[in-house]
């Protein structure tokens, strides 16, 4: 069986297939450079989200999928079916030799070794279809691999006694080199046969442990593992019910519960521990409301009877620390401070994202803590998940701040560069975009707006709408829209707040009559608006770019000019399939921007801009008989000195089907000065130089 090393080293792409056995053995002895070892000795002195080189320069290893090289991009070539698991966050290198053994002892597991921090394992587990071969098609091997993925947490979560830390199952998942001379490997290991599913399985379907503290620390007293200590007293306290409850029946398992239930209170391990190490057994799983039940009813009167002597709480405090703890013990709250909502994640339930808090799941917390015996009601869920209780989480600087360091290689130029156009100066403006873009992300000019928007001229199906959307990360595609409707001024401005990047898609459909309001929200540096249910005007950070899309060529209608706006003709289709390394684009304008390069437009790049616009300019009627019957006075020349009415009449002489209204006028005069026709003001007006021809 192959598995695929890579890494990337100065911007390029180094990779290789090598056999499993030899990865196992490369596992086991550290090159002379000992960087697992150095990274180890560093890490202690790193702080989170800090970029670190040492992390970088150690290989990645894919289990899943082996790899071929196509020029600077790797493709999947094959699926091996390996799915690898994780438990992080262990205290030290001995729990993690533990739980190394703990993996050795299940005859499915191929390999398991400790991860490159020395305070992870990682275990390699190996599924095959029935006949014993594996999924051909991407898409299948996809679908295969996420089951895969459940059904190996859901098997070696009882045997860990510990949390396997979920990711999104991918078959292109990888963990770092690492470095463990008493690995374990089995090249006979039994691989788990599975049926190819037709479909995703559901986020509800494996329950697990609830999530630990993330802090080792937390859990620790001075020397002691207490979540070992409860794992051996929970196996003490189930070996002890078995044996005094020498007959259960499954129509009635009240006796066993309560027995075991009183052994657990007594060796002092906690209710929630016991009750989900309890419901790890399958043949539990169906009865969990009875099992947490009656748990709750033995330890609440056996605390009761405890502090049978002490003065009562009052009523209004107990069922505040009680939701307190409830919501804490069985959900994960946060406030995404972009979108505004409440976003939740279920600790008993085999999820990875969060998600929104809606009415219905509010609904399904009250009736959950109801079954826990919490006199609560909706109001109180309410009162809680939208209180200063709930973490704030800001999804962009959460993306930004995770960034690793940058390679040397321009990634945004030849983003740029997958519209084929003929415009030379085409990728050094989309850099200079881009860089304003991220620019006004962090809040570095909050006197000025990002007011440039690239606007992508060219046939239907060349790919336009799908390369905006693709200049976003997928972590961050939540704040992307292309549907933004002008004539709903405070919808826009909200909008400023709320996205990232908005596509002003079909540009031409813009009316005329609402160019105004659009410079005025390009150039918005602030927005200042009421939100939704609220009654104060607050400030409010402006995080939305712009860029745009038509199909017409004659689109841009101020007659001022069109600095705004960087016009560009796609030429056949964009290349929207090869993938984009956004850690490494995004990781680019930030270095940039620190070494502080310019994320703005000068006069002289305007003026190339608005020269390349020209032929994008919608050429109004009366503009258009302006060049069929005048032209501008050269040198000394004589001419007419005449007022922009006086113009139009003329027009109108010489063509009978001519007509012109007020506010024609009153353009008309901005039209001649984009033309640079000579011009001089008077207390009449003012008057233009031209010469009429015959």
């Amino acid at each position: 069986m192959k598995v695929t090393q890579y890494r990337y080293e100065k911007g390029q792409l180094l990779m290789r297939t090598m056999e499993l056995s030899a990865i196992q053995e490369a596992l086991r002895v550290e090159n002379r450079t000992k960087p697992v070892t150095i990274y180890r000795q560093f890490l202690p002195f790193i702080l989170p989200g800090q970029p670190n080189k040492y992390f970088q320069r150690l290989p990645q290893i894919a289990f899943g999928v082996t790899y071929k090289k196509m020029e600077k991009q790797a493709e999947v070539r094959n699926y091996t079916g390996l799915v690898l698991l994780e438990i992080a966050h262990l205290a030290n290198g001995k729990e993690a030799a533990l739980i190394r053994q703990q993996a050795s002892r299940m005859p499915q597991t191929l390999l398991a070794f400790i991860g490159c921090d020395g305070k992870s394992v990682e275990v390699v587990i190996p599924f095959v279809l029935p006949d014993g071969t594996l999924p051909g098609k991407i898409e299948q091997a996809e679908l295969f691999h996420a089951h895969a993925y459940r059904l190996a947490v859901k098997h070696y979560q009882p045997a860990f006694m510990r949390n396997i830390t979920l990711n999104e199952p991918s078959i292109e998942q990888a963990c770092r080199m690492s470095y463990d001379p008493d690995l374990y490997y089995n090249p006979e290991a039994l691989p788990i046969r599975m049926e190819q599913p037709k479909r995703l399985a559901r986020e509800d379907a494996v329950r697990i442990i609830p999530q630990g503290p993330s802090d080792p620390s937390q859990r620790l007293l001075p020397g002691v593992d207490q979540k070992q200590i409860h794992a051996t007293f929970f196996s003490v306290a189930f070996a002890e019910t078995l044996r005094s409850v020498r007959q259960i029946k499954d129509s009635d398992l009240q006796p066993f519960l309560i027995e075991l239930a009183q052994n657990c209170y007594r060796a002092s391990v906690p209710e929630e521990e016991a009750v989900c190490w309890l419901l790890c057994y399958e043949s539990m799983q169906n009865r969990a409301l009875e099992i947490r039940k009656t748990f709750r009813s033995v330890y609440g009167l056996k605390e009761a009877c405890a502090r049978d002597k002490e003065p009562e709480l009052p009523e209004v405090l107990k069922t505040t620390l009680l939701l307190d703890e409830f919501m804490k013990r069985r959900y994960e709250l946060r406030r995404n401070e972009m979108s505004g909502a409440v976003e939740y994640r279920d600790r008993s339930l085999m999820v990875f994202d969060f998600k929104p808090l809606t009415k219905e799941m509010q609904n399904s917390m009250c009736m959950e803590a109801h079954q826990e015996g919490l006199n609560v009601w909706d109001k109180d869920i309410a009162r809680y998940v939208y209180s200063d209780r709930i973490p704030l989480f800001h999804p962009l600087e959460h993306y930004l701040y995770e960034l690793p360091v940058w390679d040397g290689t321009d990634r945004i130029r030849e983003v740029a560069n997958r519209i084929k156009c003929n415009n030379p100066l085409w990728a050094d403006q989309f850099y200079r975009w881009f860089l304003g873009m991220v620019a006004h992300w962090q809040q570095l000019d909050r006197e000025h707006g990002n007011s440039t928007v690239p606007l992508l001229v060219g046939n239907q199906g060349c790919g336009k709408s799908t390369f905006c959307l693709q200049l976003l990360p997928p972590e961050l595609r939540a704040f992307y829209t292309d549907s933004i409707d002008f004539s709903n001024r405070r919808e826009v401005e909200l909008a400023l707040h709320r996205f990232l990047l908005i596509n002003m898609d079909e540009f031409e459909t813009v009316k005329p009559s609402q160019q105004s309001y659009v410079k005025h929200v390009l150039q918005k540096a602030v927005v200042n608006t009421r939100l939704p249910h609220q009654s104060a005007i607050r400030s409010l950070c402006r995080y939305g770019a712009f860029i745009a899309t038509a199909n017409n060529f004659d689109l841009l209608t101020d007659p001022t000019g069109s600095r705004r706006f960087i016009c560009v003709e796609v030429k056949g289709k964009i290349d929207t399939f090869q993938p984009i390394e956004y850690d490494q684009l995004f990781s680019q304008a930030l270095t940039a921007l620190e070494a502080g390069e310019r994320f703005w437009f000068t006069s002289e790049e305007e003026a190339v801009i608005m020269e390349n616009n020209a032929r994008f300019q919608q050429q109004p009627a009366e503009e258009q008989f302006f060049h069929q019957y005048f032209r501008a006075v050269e040198g000394e020349e004589e001419g007419l000195s005449l007022l922009a009415v006086e113009i139009l009449q003329r027009i109108r002489l010489r063509n009978k089907d001519f007509n012109y209204t007020n506010k024609m006028v009153s353009q008309f005069g901005r039209l001649l000065k984009r033309n640079n026709i000579p011009s001089r003001r008077t207390k009449s007006g003012t008057y233009y130089l031209v010469k009429e021809l015959v």
